[in-house]
């Protein structure tokens, strides 16, 4: 039995972002504004996964995203897991965490919201994390999921 398999350049140094659900991956890659980078940017999409059934991959060459970028992944893919490259070994490895709040991340569905009608940053508590269910501070409307708008 011949076992195929598709090689990919280890990163000497950079980012990894595994277990994106298929239908989330370009999401991210859109989140993460990809198409800007200069270095090496490979991205898999509807591979096989045990978790996931289908799954998304991104390995980013030399960048490591600051903390509001990673909270912003685990509102699209709640169960990603980043992994930290350093000299072609894995330094960190961790699921994305959805903190308790988000500030400045989602943009209110409810079009009266202060936050949409003045120069104000949007403040959401998590209701739940699975599925996803947010609560807009300001006017106490609830977002599924499937409802998110990043801002």
């Amino acid at each position: 039995m011949k076992k195929k398999e598709l090689a990919v350049a280890a990163l000497e140094n950079g980012t990894v972002i595994d277990h994106i659900p298929s239908s989330s991956l370009f999401k991210v890659v859109n989140l993460l504004q990809l198409e800007k980078l200069t270095g090496s940017v490979t991205i898999g999409n509807n591979l096989d996964s045990n978790r996931l059934g289908k799954k998304g991959i991104i390995k980013i060459a030399d960048v490591e995203f600051p903390e509001d970028v990673i909270n912003r992944i685990a509102v699209i893919a709640p169960h990603a897991v980043i992994n930290i490259i350093h000299d072609y070994e894995v330094v960190k490895k961790h699921e994305v965490q959805l903190p308790d709040e988000l500030n400045n991340i989602v943009r209110c569905n409810n079009p009266k919201c202060i936050s949409n009608n003045e120069p104000m940053p949007t403040r959401f508590h998590v209701e739940n994390r699975d599925p996803i269910v947010l609560r807009c501070h300001h006017c106490e409307r609830t977002v599924a999921q499937s409802e998110i708008q990043l801002k």
